[in-house]
């Protein structure tokens, strides 16, 4: 499925692959700082590796279909590097998905860092 791509375009910094998966309006808000990044943005800073995510493990994941659009809940547990400053972080992620000419694609993504309590 889309969800898949996704995380491999982003292991992979597969920019040519997100650019078909995300929907031309697409959202995300960020997990660390909790800000709105545009697709271009995106593409931006993942085609030339300027982020490069080492490790996306998808821990759990769930699907709820509704007609043209698919809500995916789940839990990650990420490490990458934005630049030269390592990251680390667990997440629960929601991932809106919709139907345009005949392929899902990745409309919004949320995600919120799970930290210790």
């Amino acid at each position: 499925m889309t969800e898949r791509l996704f995380f491999a375009a982003l292991l992979e910094g597969n920019a040519e692959t997100l650019d078909r998966v995300l929907t031309e309006d697409f959202i995300l808000v960020d997990v660390l700082s909790g800000s709105e990044i545009n697709k271009v943005s995106l593409l931006a800073v993942i085609g030339p590796r300027q982020l490069k995510f080492e490790a996306i493990e998808v821990v759990e994941s769930r699907v709820r279909l509704y007609q043209s659009t698919a809500v995916i809940t789940g839990r990650t547990q990420m490490k990458g590097r934005f630049g030269e400053t390592p990251f680390a972080t667990k997440s629960r992620y929601t991932h809106v998905y919709v139907q345009q000419q005949g392929q899902w694609r990745m409309a919004s993504a949320q995600g919120t860092q799970i930290t210790a309590v």
